[in-house]
């Protein structure tokens, strides 16, 4: 798919069908996020598939955005393992977890799948959950599926700002 009518194409998807997705496209997704590019290639992130019907049901209880998806991930970094810039001690963990998220959504999207980035859950409650999480910031919830026959994009997907407002040019 070309870049472009991916990237306009994408939508936050919150309404998903029944059917399950395979896990061979999963793995796909995660390929992905190990080929994002990341500070000196530290790679400080990790990925968490909630696959058991007990994870998912654990998700149901630490946010309300599961949207009736089948399968999860969780991404999170560690800072401790991240390039931090000399000039200003400026850690790079939560950027490169971001560029990781962000081609696994266009992943799962390029895969005819949807998600959406969801940052609205209950973080420290699903570290109690899962140890295994503990020593990890995390950053995104994506419920991932086919999305419904009635999923559509919301209104706010289509408000952009102008290029004149996102772009100052400096000469």
């Amino acid at each position: 798919m070309e870049f472009q009518k991916l990237a306009a194409n994408r939508y936050s998807c919150r309404q998903f069908s029944d059917r399950k997705v395979e896990p061979d496209l999963v793995m796909q997704i995660i390929e992905a996020a190990n080929q994002a590019p990341t500070a000196i290639n530290k790679q400080p992130f990790k990925i968490f598939w909630m696959r058991s019907t007990e994870a998912k049901e654990q998700l149901q209880q630490i946010s309300p955005c599961t949207f009736g998806a089948d399968t999860f991930l969780v991404v999170g970094y560690r800072a401790s393992d991240a390039w931090v810039r000399a000039f200003d001690d400026r850690n790079f963990a939560d950027v490169d977890a971001s560029i990781v998220a962000t081609h696994m959504m266009l992943r799962i999207y390029d895969l005819g799948l949807a998600t959406t980035w969801v940052g609205h859950f209950d973080a420290p409650r699903l570290k109690q959950i899962y140890p295994e999480m503990q020593d990890y910031e995390l950053i995104a919830l994506f419920p991932i599926g086919y999305a419904s026959n009635d999923s559509t994009p919301s209104p706010r997907h289509y408000k952009r700002k102008s290029l004149d407002e996102i772009l100052q040019v400096l000469e």
